[in-house]
């Protein structure tokens, strides 16, 4: 984030480069800030005769090269913009003739989503001499609520760390589909708002009861009354509540539970590090394995690879809420 912000920041003080080599598994910020060149190095007058967008699908190497080597008009520059440029990854690397000898009057903006370049080619080397190459990378899910945090704080809102959870447990590390959310949590509530999981519930539609992240949490405490009523939910609203999802959470909990087990320090701190976990989630990991022993919770994962295999319809073709009920009740007693 921090590069981004001294890209924006260096754009804004008039220190444009002549090629902008975004790439990466992370689309986010590549839309941001080829949004923020797109919007603001050139003024509304200039944009028309000197602005284009060019999209991977539609053009070639030579095309864009073509177009980056006009001069403009009536502008001291032109920007072009060549979106979904991973389209064109068999030809990428004729783009270097351009690069090595680029026209100082275009910004060249590539979009290149999803994917990197090879670092040992001639491409690369020549991007990083004459313009700037920025590679977004995905986050962590471990690091995303302090990402959703930040962001926030940046349009002076505050959200409760179970509320930012719950987004990361229904979202992943998905940051558009994330900032899309907060954008609309941001049109309902007021500017210095404390967004809470009740925000969330009712803007979102995510239960804040009836979740991964509780039923994780009542299995750890072997609260069996609430373990059914959570997949009983579950069972009932399948399409937004994927078994398959369910186990995969479950299998990372119980696998980072056996890790927690052998570790020596469990201090707060070395059990985030070793568990690559959010610290708000320590506790639930102590408090589980209080009550799952290793013994237990290496039985308990070769439950849930079993459910893994009947949920997809291998050896039993049981409904996915049958499968849930007879996990649970198998993790808990």
């Amino acid at each position: 984030m921090s590069d981004v912000t001294k890209i924006v920041s260096d754009i804004k003080n008039g220190n444009i480069k002549p090629i902008y080599f975004l790439m990466g598994e992370e689309p986010y910020y590549i839309d941001k800030i080829s949004e923020f060149i797109e919007d603001n190095v050139l003024t509304e007058e200039e944009k028309g005769f000197n602005q284009m967008v060019l999209y991977g699908r539609d053009v070639a190497i030579e095309e864009i090269s073509d177009n980056a080597k006009r001069f403009p008009m009536m502008s001291e520059r032109q920007v072009v913009i060549v979106k979904e440029a991973q389209d064109l990854s068999r030809t990428i690397e004729k783009l270097v003739s351009y690069v090595e000898n680029p026209q100082p009057s275009t910004v060249l903006v590539i979009c290149y989503k999803y994917k990197t370049i090879d670092k040992r080619k001639k491409l690369y080397k020549a991007i990083q001499k004459s313009g700037l190459l920025y590679e977004s990378k995905k986050l962590f899910e471990n690091q995303v609520a302090d990402w959703i945090t930040r962001v926030l704080s940046g349009k002076k809102y505050q959200i409760e760390s179970k509320a930012a959870l719950m987004l990361v447990e229904f979202l992943g590390n998905d940051l558009s589909k994330i900032s899309n959310e907060l954008g609309k949590l941001m049109v309902v509530l007021p500017v210095g708002s404390v967004i809470t999981p009740k925000d969330i519930e009712e803007n979102i539609g995510i239960s804040k009861d009836y979740n991964n992240f509780e039923l994780r949490k009542a299995i750890g405490e072997r609260n069996v009354y609430k373990s059914n009523m959570i997949i009983n939910y579950f069972a009932q609203n399948q399409k937004a509540n994927p078994i398959v999802v369910t186990i995969t959470l479950l299998n990372s909990f119980f696998t980072q539970l056996l890790i927690y087990h052998s570790l020596k320090d469990k201090s707060k701190n070395n059990v985030v590090k070793a568990l690559g976990v959010n610290p708000f989630f320590v506790s639930d990991y102590i408090t589980a394995a209080k009550n799952y022993p290793m013994r237990k919770v290496s039985q308990v994962v070769s439950f849930l690879r079993d459910a893994d295999v009947k949920s997809k319809g291998v050896g039993a073709n049981l409904p996915s809420g049958d499968i849930l009920k007879e996990l649970i009740f198998k993790i808990i007693h």
